[in-house]
């Protein structure tokens, strides 16, 4: 197939309103051949076949435009107390340099967003944002804090070098000292007279990173680079995988979670300290929740019947003992697993392991098995390696 020229942006576009990101036009030569709208911006969604892609990235390397993960930034003298406020997650031994997955939470407990923070100075924080408004949300709570903050977009623009081949091509692309780079962390790095910030990170749960643009101007001629230096070494143009997220339980914010689901539920006991001396956000429904207990669970299912084709297009409920107990959140047939794996919120009287369940999809009802997750490398031994 003929990938799109920069001509053929006019027909995939649905007006100003949309943004693009500096890499737009690059993925378009690269062969994207379709667009999607996440955090008020465009997005890559498809190079072709996304089976490929996902063999790609789990044997070779991908480079994806993920500049739809806008930052909210969050500096001055009381940005380190504002930045605790908003999440539930204790921030007090958090490094500069250091990244932490957090979940953001309103006042009843609803999960907000999930971002990876980066803190980058002690009075100067970066949260890369899934598909919800946070910005809003933060200058709302900055307002009446009575903290001294600034909250504001900068001009950054991630893109996401995945794959088990990432770390060699980083090191072509940038330099030997980023091979020691850890898990969860980050550098400030310059190209070109071009500043970057480069982090241990990504959303596949393989070896990977993300490299920061703080100059969208740039964005054409940074991945450009990439893909001079990557693609002799194996590198792809691509987009995140719903396949590999999915094998890994990565969730995915609008799809496997909202605001009328609690981080209790997804089992992220793990990121919240409600023993924190500090107040955040939703503290005091988050020890109610806890206290009562929660009547839902996020499991795994494993569906019989043929391979499902492309994700669910919507939410299919699942059913157990002669009733609708849950429904499906993502689903995708894995090629590697040979199995169709999905996630799922039910009835906590459904989501032991080895429950059988019933799921409703358009062409009929299939049985699934709830199954332990991440379905693949449960550890993230591929991801932390090294």
């Amino acid at each position: 197939m003929e990938a799109p020229t920069r001509q053929d942006f006019s027909s995939l576009s649905f007006g100003t309103q949309v943004r693009k990101s500096p890499y737009t036009d690059a993925a378009l030569r690269w062969g994207a051949t379709g667009l999607s709208v996440y955090n008020h911006m465009y997005i890559p969604r498809d190079f072709g076949d996304q089976t490929q892609n996902f063999w790609n990235l789990v044997n070779e390397a991908i480079l994806c435009d993920v500049a739809v993960e806008r930052q909210v930034e969050i500096t001055g003298p009381d940005a380190a107390r504002f930045t605790q406020l908003l999440c539930p997650r204790d921030l007090s031994t958090c490094e500069v340099g250091q990244c932490k997955y957090v979940i953001l939470v309103d006042d009843q407990g609803g999960v907000i967003n999930d971002p990876i923070l980066l803190k980058l100075a002690e009075d100067h924080f970066w949260l890369p944002i899934a598909d919800s408004d946070v910005i809003l949300w933060a200058k709302g709570l900055a307002v009446n804090s009575g903290m001294e903050v600034t909250i504001r977009e900068p001009d950054v623009a991630p893109l996401q070098l995945q794959g088990p081949k990432s770390r060699d091509i980083l090191r072509a692309t940038f330099g030997e000292h980023l091979r020691d780079l850890r898990y969860y962390r980050f550098v400030e790095h310059e190209w070109d007279g071009v500043p970057l910030v480069i982090s241990r990170t990504g959303w596949s749960s393989e070896l990977g990173y993300e490299i920061f643009l703080r100059d969208g101007s740039a964005g054409d001629r940074l991945w450009e680079r990439l893909m001079e230096v990557g693609q002799p070494m194996g590198l792809h143009p691509g987009h995140t995988s719903s396949i590999r997220r999915i094998e890994g339980a990565m969730l995915s914010y609008q799809a496997d979670m909202d605001l009328s689901v609690n981080p209790f539920e997804l089992g992220m006991d793990r990121l919240i300290d409600l023993d924190l001396d500090s107040d955040f956000v939703g503290k005091a429904a988050l020890r109610r929740i806890q206290a009562d207990g929660v009547d839902r669970r996020f499991v795994g299912l494993v569906l019989d019947g043929p391979p499902l084709v492309g994700s669910n297009p919507e939410k299919w409920t699942v059913s157990h003992d002669g009733g609708p107990v849950g429904h499906v959140t993502s689903a995708v047939y894995s090629p590697r697993l040979e199995q169709n794996i999905a996630l799922a919120i039910v009835e906590t009287r459904s989501s032991p392991l080895g429950t059988a369940v019933h799921v409703e999809l358009p062409e009929g009802i299939r049985t699934g098995t709830v199954s332990p997750k991440p379905f693949y490398d449960p550890n993230k031994r591929l991801a932390a390696a090294g």
